[in-house]
């Protein structure tokens, strides 16, 4: 029972890399559609699975429901970092492909993606014992992590525009 949050993202994972691989014509197109895809994949096996990663060693947890921690906040800690670094990638995706939204609109979905990914946790540890905790901190370090790659991929795209030299690439982040 605790293994089906991990069948299902490697299931939805295979089907969508089966359509990008057919679909995309073009190779690096192809290339950053797979290699999003295997970032989501990794993230949900992250957050979604018993499995879980204290920066040295991947570990799998016991069975359990996790704890919630709804007011004391802990910004300060290697957890909160790690947790910034782990949603990067993911605002540098929702900003590559939504490119019209603002920054403050992304600051919006960050906290309902942090918010969502801590209420997926609760449910997904009481229904399949996956011991995830939810916390407040979590929401608040995943949406910083989604603005800074946001911020990322904006910088990247005004000087890539700015640069001549290579057009093509300025093509591709359009």
């Amino acid at each position: 029972m605790r293994w089906v949050p991990l069948t299902l993202i490697l299931f939805f994972t295979a089907i969508s890399a089966i359509n990008i691989y057919k679909k995309q014509t073009a190779t690096l197109h192809r290339s950053f559609s797979l290699l999003g895809v295997m970032y989501l994949m990794l993230l949900e096996i992250i957050v979604f699975t018993p499995f879980s990663f204290d920066g040295s060693q991947i570990y799998l947890m016991q069975a359990g429901i996790g704890k919630v921690n709804l007011f004391q906040l802990d910004i300060f800690e290697l957890g909160f970092f790690e947790n910034i670094l782990l949603t990067v990638p993911l605002g540098m995706l929702i900003k590559s492909y939504f490119s019209e939204i603002s920054l403050s609109d992304t600051a919006i979905i960050g906290v309902f993606v942090g918010s969502w990914i801590e209420i997926t946790q609760y449910y997904l540890s009481h229904a399949f014992l996956i011991n995830r905790s939810s916390d407040i901190n979590d929401v608040i370090a995943n949406a910083l992590g989604i603005i800074v790659g946001a911020v990322m991929v904006r910088v990247v795209i005004n000087s890539m525009k700015r640069n001549t030299r290579i057009p093509e690439l300025t093509v591709l982040m359009d």
